[in-house]
C-alpha cells in the first residue's frame, strides 16, 4: 500500500501517470506470513496494452432451453463458438481498439496473444520468480466455463457483459517478502528510474479510512439456500452428482473498491490476493483469496485445492481443537479426498503419465477460518503448455464439484444467475514460455460503477455432499463472506461472532504415493490412435466422470498405452451402430477394455451398455473391467437390478472390502481398503451369469463381480482413488489377464 501511495503521489500510477500508460491498476499481493505460498508481490507499471473479452451476441452463443441436470437431463453441445478478444492500446490519453483476436478456447487465446507480446527479456530484469520478459496479467470470469465445458448455460451473462480483462505487464515493482526488498523492473526506463527514486518508505503505516455503512441485499435467502442444498443431496441420492459447490451473493454500495481492498489487506491477508481496476470499464476486483488454482514454472505444474473448513478459535488451544476435529471428520476428509481425485484427473490431461503426486497436505489458518489444503504437482507433457493447463483446469474443482461437466450444468440450474468473476481467476501468464500462476477468486468483491457510484457483489458458498446439513452450509457461507462484508461496510464487526486467529500453516502427512516403477505408457484420444494406427492398447470408455483420467493414468503406470474414447459425447453416437462399433474394435484391436465410471444410471451411457451386452454375449474376445457405472452396466446387462443403495450414497470414503480371491482379487491382500464413489448398487434378484466375488465388509453390498468362464469383471469402488490403498495392484492384476480362448 505504501508503494502504491508513493507512485500515485509522484504521478507514476493512477490518473497522473498518463505519460507512461493507462490509469488502470493491477496488484498481485502475497499477504500473510512468508511461506512457500507467499514469497513476493507485484505492483504493475501503467499499462499500454490490454485485452477485453465480453459475452458474445445471443445468435453466436444462445442460451440453453430449460432443463434439469440434477434430474439427469444433461444437454451436451459441440462447442463451436469463437472466443473473441479485443486488443486495445493506450494512446493520447485513452484506450483505442487495435486488433480483434478470435480463439477456439482459453488456451488458444494465449497462443494468439504471442503476436502481441515481445519475446525479448526486460531491459531491467525482475528479481523474483516472475517471467523474464513482458507477460499478461488480469482476471478471468467463471462464465468462461462456456469455453471449457461442453455445455450451454441456461442463465448466461447478458450480451456484452465483461468476461475478462488482461493487461500486458511491461514493468513494475516486485516486492521480495523473503528478503524484505523491493526492485523495479521493465522496459520503460524513464518510469523505472522515477519509480526507483520513490521506493523509500519510513515505515509509517498508510492511513486507511473506516468503512462507511451501507445496506446490503442477498440474491438467495437462507431458505432458498437450504432448498438448493437439499436439491443437490437428492441429485447425489439419484447418482447424478457426487459433490456440488453452490453459493449466493451479497450486494450493495461501497465507498471505493480500492479502499475495501486496503481494509482486507489488514483484516484478512491471504497469499493469493489481488486488485484490478479499469475506470473506463467501470470495473474493479478486490480479492483476498487463499487459494491457488494453478502454478507453472515451465516444467512443473501445481494446483492447491482447498476443501474442508472450520472456524478459527478465540485462542490457540481452541483453534487447535477445531483443526483436530476437522482433520478427523469423515465428511470433511471425504469432501477433500474427492477434490484431490478430481484435480489429479484434471492435471493428467496435460501431465506426463505417472508424474501426478500429492506433495503436501496442510491445514492453512486465516483470519476467520481454517482450511484443509493439498498441493498436487505434475510434470508437464512436452507437447503441452501452461496455457493448455489452464484450459484443462478452469474453473477450479473446489468451486464446482464433480463430476465436473454435470456439476457446472447443475450450478447454472440452481443459482439461476451468472457467477461473473466470483470463482473465476486472477493471475498472470508468459504466453511464450507458459510460466504462469492463477488464483481462485473466492473471498472476492466485484464492483461496477452505476450512476457514478460503486456497487459491489460478494459471493460465498460451499461444497455440498450427502452428509451436508443445510443450516450448517448456510452458516459456513456466512463465515466465508463475513470479512468482505465488513470491509465493504455492509456488516459491522460486532455483528459477527467469528473469532479472529493467527495466520499459519500446519503440515499434515500427505497420502502415500502408490505408483508403479515401470516405464509408463501413453494416453491417446481415439482420433490420435486411429490417425497413428495404434493397435493393441487398452481401450477406456469415458462416461463424463471426473476420475476417468486417473484410471487411465494408473493403467499407463503398468507400461501399457491407453486409447481414451469419450463415450457420452455427441460424437460417440456413431458407435451406437453395431456394425460401426465392430469395425472400430477390429481397427483398434485393444488388448483390454475398461468401462469407466460416470454420473447417473448405466442407461445414461448407451455405448457402455452396448459393450456390456456384447461382452456377456462372448462377442468381444478381450478382458473387460467395469468400474463403478461400468460395473453397474455389466450387472444390468446380466439381469440384475441397479437401485439406490439402501444405506445411502457414499462418496470419497475408503471402505473395507471382503473378497474370495478370485478374478481381479487374485493375489490381492485379504484386507483391502478401497474408496467408494457411488449412490447406486447392483443387487441380487435371481439367477445370474456374473458371480459375486467381493462385498463391503460393513454392509454386505456387492463390490465385485466376475464371469465364471470369461474374463469379465466389475468393481463398484474406485481403485484409482488417492484413498484406495491397494488399487494400483488390482488394476495391474486385471491387465495381467489374457483374452479368452
Amino acid at each position: 500500500m505504501a508503494i502504491v501511495e508513493a507512485l500515485d503521489a509522484n504521478q507514476l500510477s493512477g490518473d497522473g501517470a498518463f505519460r507512461f500508460g493507462a490509469p488502470d491498476r493491477l496488484l498481485l499481493v502475497s499477504g500473510g506470513p512468508v511461506s512457500h505460498l507467499a514469497k513476493w508481490s507485484l505492483v504493475a507499471a501503467p499499462a499500454s496494452k490490454r485485452v477485453v473479452i465480453r459475452q458474445p451476441p445471443r445468435h453466436r452463443l444462445p442460451k440453453a432451453e430449460p432443463h434439469e441436470p440434477l434430474a439427469g437431463d444433461l444437454r451436451l453441445v459441440e462447442n463451436e463458438a469463437i472466443l473473441q478478444a479485443e486488443v486495445e492500446e493506450w494512446k493520447h490519453g485513452s484506450w483505442y481498439h487495435s486488433v480483434t483476436l478470435r480463439a477456439t478456447d482459453l488456451g488458444d487465446l494465449f497462443v494468439k496473444l504471442q503476436a502481441e507480446t515481445s519475446p525479448e527479456p526486460y531491459q531491467r530484469a525482475p528479481s523474483v520468480e516472475l517471467p523474464s520478459g513482458p507477460f499478461w496479467s488480469g482476471a478471468l470470469a467463471y462464465d468462461l466455463v462456456q469455453w471449457t465445458q461442453p455445455i450451454q448455460l441456461q442463465h448466461p451473462p447478458e450480451e456484452g457483459a465483461l468476461l475478462a480483462v488482461l493487461w500486458r505487464v511491461d514493468g513494475g515493482i516486485a516486492v521480495d517478502h523473503e528478503n524484505d526488498t523491493s526492485h523495479v523492473f521493465g522496459d520503460h526506463l524513464d518510469w523505472c528510474a522515477a519509480a526507483e527514486n520513490v521506493l523509500q518508505w519510513d515505515g509509517t503505516p498508510v492511513s486507511v479510512p473506516s468503512p462507511q455503512p451501507h445496506r446490503e441485499a442477498v440474491t438467495h435467502t437462507d431458505e432458498t439456500h437450504e432448498d438448493n442444498v437439499e436439491a443437490v443431496r437428492q441429485g447425489i441420492v439419484n447418482g447424478q452428482v457426487y459433490q456440488v459447490n453452490i453459493g449466493k451473493h451479497w450486494q450493495g454500495e461501497v465507498d471505493h473498491p480500492y479502499t475495501v481492498y486496503q481494509r482486507l489487506m489488514r483484516s484478512n491477508p491471504a497469499p493469493f490476493s489481488a486488485y484490478a481496476q479499469a475506470d473506463d470499464l467501470g470495473f474493479a476486483l478486490a480479492s483476498s483469496s487463499p487459494e491457488s488454482l494453478l502454478m507453472f514454472d515451465g516444467t512443473t505444474l501445481q494446483t492447491s485445492p482447498i476443501k474442508g473448513t472450520c472456524p478459527q478459535g478465540t485462542n490457540v488451544e481452541e483453534a487447535s481443537r477445531f483443526r483436530e476435529q476437522m482433520v478427523s471428520d469423515q465428511k470433511e476428509r471425504a469432501e477433500h479426498r474427492m477434490l484431490v481425485d478430481l484435480m489429479r484427473n484434471d492435471l493428467t490431461t496435460v501431465a506426463r503419465s505417472g508424474s501426478v503426486n500429492v506433495e503436501r497436505f496442510d491445514v492453512e489458518a486465516y483470519a476467520n477460518v481454517q482450511h484443509l489444503v493439498s498441493h498436487i504437482t505434475a510434470e508437464i507433457k512436452p507437447e503441452t503448455s501452461g496455457a493448455d493447463a489452464l484450459q484443462a483446469i478452469f474453473p477450479g474443482g473446489s468451486i464446482t464439484g464433480c463430476p465436473r461437466t454435470m456439476v457446472c450444468a447443475a450450478i447454472d440450474q440452481l443459482e439461476e444467475m451468472p457467477r461473473s468473476f466470483w470463482t473465476g481467476s486472477i493471475g498472470y501468464i508468459d504466453v511464450h514460455s507458459g510460466q504462469s500462476a492463477w488464483n481462485i477468486l473466492i473471498r472476492t468483491l466485484e464492483a461496477h460503477t452505476v450512476g457514478g457510484r460503486w456497487h459491489a457483489s460478494v459471493g460465498a458458498g460451499g461444497g455440498i455432499t450427502i452428509a451436508s446439513q443445510p443450516k450448517k452450509e448456510v452458516e459456513e457461507a456466512a463465515w466465508k463472506g463475513a470479512a468482505l462484508r465488513i470491509a465493504a461496510g455492509w456488516m459491522r464487526e460486532e455483528h459477527t461472532t467469528l473469532p479472529t486467529g493467527t495466520l499459519g500453516i500446519h503440515p499434515l502427512q500427505p497420502p502415500k504415493a502408490h505408483g508403479m516403477e515401470n516405464q509408463c505408457g501413453q494416453i491417446r484420444t481415439l482420433n490420435q490412435a486411429v490417425n497413428q494406427e495404434i493397435t493393441g492398447s487398452v481401450l477406456f470408455i469415458d462416461n463424463l466422470d471426473s476420475f476417468s483420467l486417473n484410471i487411465a493414468d494408473a493403467v499407463t503406470q503398468t507400461g501399457r498405452d491407453v486409447t481414451f474414447l469419450e463415450g457420452r459425447s455427441p460424437q460417440s453416437e456413431r458407435w451406437f451402430d453395431p456394425a460401426a462399433l465392430h469395425d472400430l474394435l477390429e481397427e483398434l484391436a485393444p488388448s483390454h477394455l475398461i468401462l469407466g465410471p460416470g454420473p447417473g444410471r448405466p442407461e445414461d451411457a448407451p455405448l457402455t451398455m452396448a459393450l456390456a451386452h456384447h461382452a456377456l454375449a462372448g462377442q468381444l474376445g478381450m478382458p473387460v473391467l467395469g468400474v463403478c457405472l461400468g460395473h453397474q452396466a455389466l450387472a444390468l446387462a446380466d439381469g440384475r437390478h441397479v437401485n439406490p443403495s439402501p444405506f445411502g450414497p457414499i462418496h470419497g470414503v475408503p471402505v473395507d472390502i471382503e473378497h474370495d480371491g478370485s478374478g481381479v482379487f487374485s493375489s490381492q491382500p485379504s484386507h483391502l481398503k478401497m474408496t467408494r464413489y457411488n449412490s447406486l448398487v447392483a443387487v441380487e434378484n435371481g439367477e445370474h451369469r456374473l458371480m459375486v466375488n467381493a462385498v463391503e465388509a460393513a454392509s454386505g453390498l456387492i463390490m465385485g463381480l466376475r464371469h465364471p468362464s470369461m474374463n469379465i469383471h466389475g468393481v463398484q469402488f474406485h481403485p484409482e482413488s488417492i484413498g484406495s490403498r491397494d488399487g494400483q495392484q488390482l488394476i495391474a492384476q486385471f491387465l495381467s489377464t489374457q483374452a479368452d480362448g
